[in-house]
């Protein structure tokens, strides 16, 4: 096995060894600072979604400055974060075979754990299952509000599983979960707004039907980084699950600029095969093109062509014409989370040094 020499606190950025992962940690922590303003302000609980940064360290940082808790997408992720040392962990996503499932029971022994249902024979298995390994289980049934993805449907179906989870032994029925996926522009689009408000009617909808029936509901979560001003101010939301943030990837940006872009992949020029192109060591393997190409950051004249598995083409203009071999160039990626889930650490950089190389610890967890 290949051995990775890390560099030392006090590296420049740009003598690191290249692909790197690079995080501005002022910018990352401003970014966790003013969600979480705003999440004071509005009176809705903070649970950052994990699977876009896949580490302990970065929610240690979002639940310290007031965070309730956790998301994550899969029970691998939530194995990372109990051992990481994460004490409230929702799982945002059904867990139905019986590896999994036993997998979730001994994160819930470390953890307070709560995951999503929208069957009844899922409710049951989650049942016998937290019998048998003598812990409780937090469920929040999750309610089909938009994207015709997971969810039982509003209204009386979702209420009828309610009751279920209810009388569940070993079950703690917690509320319902409704995600309104990435509506662009919510925030200052009103057709996107529209689009937001009538998706989370449906939620609001099932949440008083059931509290109409004598069920108590104690959490509404929904909301991402796209709508969390929409749906952080809806008063009976009572936790939005926003994670993008942290970062600020490109898609994002071209949306909104409540945030500041963190994160960068930063390559070196390995080639100058024409006075108007260059190649970089960054290719399918260090930089996700999932949502579209990466774009080149501080190198005006810099337009970032195409990716093949290890290389990076670049075309050349004016001042960019200058970059020589050995060069580097911060990329940002269009999609932050399918890039960083292709990375071991992350180079955490303060002031232009390296302050901390953190592992991105959830990498490849997908199960």
């Amino acid at each position: 096995m290949a051995l990775t020499y890390l560099p030392l606190p006090g590296t420049p950025v740009h003598d690191l060894d290249t692909p790197a992962l690079i995080v501005d940690l002022d910018i990352a922590e401003a970014n966790i600072l003013k969600m979480q303003a705003f999440a004071n302000k509005s009176g809705v609980a903070l649970r950052p979604h994990v699977k876009n940064h896949k580490s302990p360290y970065w929610a240690r940082k979002q639940i310290a400055a007031g965070a309730i808790g956790v998301c994550v997408a899969k029970v691998s992720e939530a194995e990372v974060m109990a051992e990481g040392g994460i004490g409230d962990i929702f799982v945002a996503n059904e867990i139905v075979t019986a590896p999994k499932i036993s997998r979730l029971m001994s994160v819930a022994a470390r953890a307070k754990v709560a995951v999503a249902v929208d069957t009844e024979q899922n409710l049951k298995d989650l049942s016998a299952a937290a019998q048998k390994h003598g812990v409780e289980l937090g469920v929040l049934v999750d309610v089909n509000v938009r994207i015709n993805r997971c969810g039982v449907e509003p209204g009386a179906p979702a209420v009828a599983l309610a009751r279920k989870a209810s009388g569940m032994p070993g079950i703690r029925f917690e509320g319902f979960m409704g995600y309104e996926g990435h509506i662009a522009g919510a925030g200052i689009d009103p057709a996107a707004r529209k689009e937001t408000i009538d998706s989370l009617d449906k939620l609001l909808f099932t949440v008083r039907a059931a509290e109409d029936a004598g069920i108590p509901v104690k959490v509404v979560s929904s909301g991402g980084t796209s709508t969390y001003t929409v749906t952080g101010a809806i008063e009976r939301v009572t936790e939005i699950q926003a994670g993008s943030y942290i970062f600020m990837d490109g898609a994002y940006l071209k949306e909104m600029d409540d945030f500041t872009s963190a994160m960068t992949v930063l390559g070196t020029v390995i080639s100058r095969p024409t006075a108007d192109k260059a190649i970089l060591d960054c290719g399918l393997k260090s930089v996700s093109n999932s949502s579209g190409q990466p774009r080149i950051v501080g190198t005006p004249g810099a337009e970032f062509l195409a990716l093949n598995a290890e290389h990076g083409h670049v075309k050349l203009e004016g001042e960019a014409r200058k970059l020589k071999v050995g060069d580097k160039v911060h990329l940002l990626p269009m999609h932050g989370e399918s890039t960083i889930n292709i990375h071991n650490e992350y180079f955490c950089i303060r002031k232009g040094v390296l302050e901390a190389v953190i592992p991105v610890a959830a990498r490849g967890m997908f199960r």
